[in-house]
């Protein structure tokens, strides 16, 4: 079986389906029924065990949130990440394939960018989207070096984030997902945009 544990934003999140205490925003629009989510029809389509959905409406990668809020010990998905590897979570379970679905609050929230940073990283760097992302991207692979790690690009996202997901997928050796044409309202998608998501992520899984 396929175990699978997903980080994520509002995008991921499901009332009854997250962690107690992290903010969620589905259901919402027409996304009613836990089936209609992307992720569960991911998880369901591909036959996996869905051990953990980790995700926080309206968090950010790295540690600036909105009107520069201090993200560092709350929502943040480096964050949450260092929280599970703290508790155990991953000497405890065995883990086959990770989504990670971020970067859209970043864009939204206007989070500074900062420069691409591969190594060496302090902790006042993490609140820097671009530096951020390279240390996300270098602790799971580190954690989880025979896990299948899959970073979901969003649309309508700042194009510098795009490419920094990008840039940094191939120096770590995560994949990325780019998805394309995701129908949304109030810039979330509806079960349209869901379905589109969980098309284009199995169209990538049945790549490997």
């Amino acid at each position: 079986m396929n175990n699978i544990i997903i980080l994520g934003d509002s995008y991921s999140t499901f009332k009854g389906y997250i962690p107690n205490g992290y903010a969620t925003y589905y259901p919402s629009l027409d996304v009613h029924e836990l089936k209609e989510t992307w992720w569960k029809q991911v998880v369901d389509s591909s036959g996996g065990n869905l051990l953990l959905n980790n995700s926080w409406s309206g968090s950010t990668i790295g540690y600036t949130g909105y009107n520069n809020t201090d993200c560092s010990k709350s929502s943040a998905f480096i964050y949450r990440f260092r929280k599970l590897k703290e508790e155990g979570f991953f000497e405890n379970n065995r883990v086959d394939t990770v989504f990670v679905f971020g970067g859209t609050n970043d864009t939204w929230s206007n989070a500074p960018l900062g420069e691409m940073q591969f190594s060496g990283w302090e902790e006042k760097d993490l609140y820097f989207v671009q530096p951020a992302i390279c240390h996300l991207m270098s602790a799971l692979k580190t954690e989880l070096p025979k896990t299948d790690i899959y970073f979901i690009i969003n649309t309508q996202i700042k194009p510098e984030i795009i490419d920094c997901i990008k840039e940094a997928g191939k120096y770590y050796n995560v994949e990325t997902i780019e998805l394309k044409d995701i129908e949304k309202e109030s810039g979330h998608p509806n079960v349209a945009g869901m379905k589109s998501i969980s098309e284009q992520v199995l169209a990538r899984l049945s790549r490997k």
